[in-house]
């Protein structure tokens, strides 16, 4: 069969993670793969892939953007996908818009996956409108059925993100030449114990627990150090401020590190003691907790959300009342005191993620059009 996935851009994300490893499941077992979106740095990976890119700016979320309805309309008529997968709001107007006025007999059959909590109005009501609907966690499912009661539930499938057991395992070990690199950059690292948070600096992930966190620890005795990587997107900049003036105010500016984006998170979960996951807000599927379980490293998380199934399953000891520092801070010293450790059912596997995806392409496929 052949699918095409539409998406805004494919620069970096969950989102633009899934599609280029559904991609690459699609054309390894002898399917074709077609992305549109805007373009981005992934481009080149998608298409060394096998899979093919189309350049369309389906990323504007503007009303001029449903000038694009004709033209998708004829590169879908032209390209004749068996399933069109939508991936988020602003292409999925265009995308539906295309598709409805489509000939139901010969159209491709419509998908769209929620991949998260979105804002409750008619413009997010567009990523309910598949004819099959794949929510990342139970947690999604809820929302959706909340939220838009005239969603038939029936088409809602639940596929949780996947991580792949193979490359994330507890068996992993960081190369050598990069511990050696890491050591020599952070030689006042070494003999602690390391807290990671990982996530972009915005105020509902719980930066401010976490520094608070290592404040308590430290007046305890604890020889701790917090790591927190995640980009600061520019108008984020006065938050991460913030931050700081609160690390310099509890006097732990020898005890918080902001590393920033980093391509080596894999490697920096594999070196830290715990990962933590401490949105405010709930996560609708949250990866990286995900990764550092199957790592093998014990995560502290706020029970709530998509990170609260995986947990509930993996490390349930690990969660802890939202907002609750101090629960935090005894958790994790319960953690270091007894060695606990995940184990990840493989429901979270990569694998039964991209099975499950192609079992609704191919139910849909096996099923009259409507």
């Amino acid at each position: 069969m052949k699918v095409l996935q539409i998406l805004p851009e494919l620069n970096s994300g969950g989102v633009e993670r899934g599609t280029l490893e559904v991609a690459e499941f699609l054309v390894r077992n002898g399917h074709e793969a077609v992305v549109v979106s805007h373009g981005g740095r992934l481009v080149h990976a998608l298409e060394k892939l096998g899979a093919r890119h189309i350049s369309m700016p389906v990323h504007r979320k503007s009303i001029m953007s449903l000038l694009l309805v004709r033209r998708l309309r004829e590169l879908l008529e032209r390209e004749k996908p068996d399933i069109l997968h939508i991936r988020s709001r602003a292409p999925g107007w265009i995308a539906w818009l295309a598709w409805r006025k489509m000939d139901p007999a010969t159209r491709p059959r419509l998908v769209t996956t929620v991949h998260g909590f979105y804002s409750v109005n008619a413009y997010s009501a567009v990523m309910t409108r598949g004819e099959r609907v794949i929510a990342v966690s139970e947690s999604v499912r809820t929302y959706i059925l909340r939220n838009y009661p005239k969603v038939d539930e029936q088409k809602i499938r639940v596929i949780h993100r996947g991580v792949s057991l193979d490359d994330f395992s507890c068996r992993y070990k960081a190369a050598e030449t990069w511990l050696s690199d890491w050591k020599a950059a952070h030689p006042e690292l070494e003999g602690r114990i390391l807290l990671l948070l990982p996530g972009r600096i915005t105020r509902w992930k719980g930066q401010s627990h976490f520094i608070e966190m290592i404040g308590i620890l430290k007046r305890e005795g604890w020889n701790v150090a917090g790591l927190m990587i995640g980009e600061t997107h520019p108008n984020k900049r006065p938050y991460e401020m913030e931050l700081r003036a609160l690390v310099e105010r509890l006097g732990l500016e020898k005890d918080i590190w902001f590393l920033g984006h980093r391509a080596d998170a894999k490697e920096l979960m594999s070196i830290s003691d715990v990962v933590y996951s401490l949105s405010t807000d709930p996560e609708a599927f949250g990866r990286v907790t995900l990764e550092a379980m199957a790592l093998g490293k014990p995560v502290v998380a706020y029970r709530h959300g998509g990170v609260e199934e995986q947990l509930s399953k993996a490390f349930p000891q690990g969660l802890i009342p939202v907002g609750d520092v101090n629960m935090a801070v005894l958790m994790t010293k319960t953690i270091m005191e007894t060695g606990a450790t995940p184990c990840v059912p493989v429901d979270f596997s990569i694998q039964h993620m991209l099975s499950a995806t192609l079992n609704v392409y191919q139910s849909l496929m096996g099923s009259g059009n409507p």
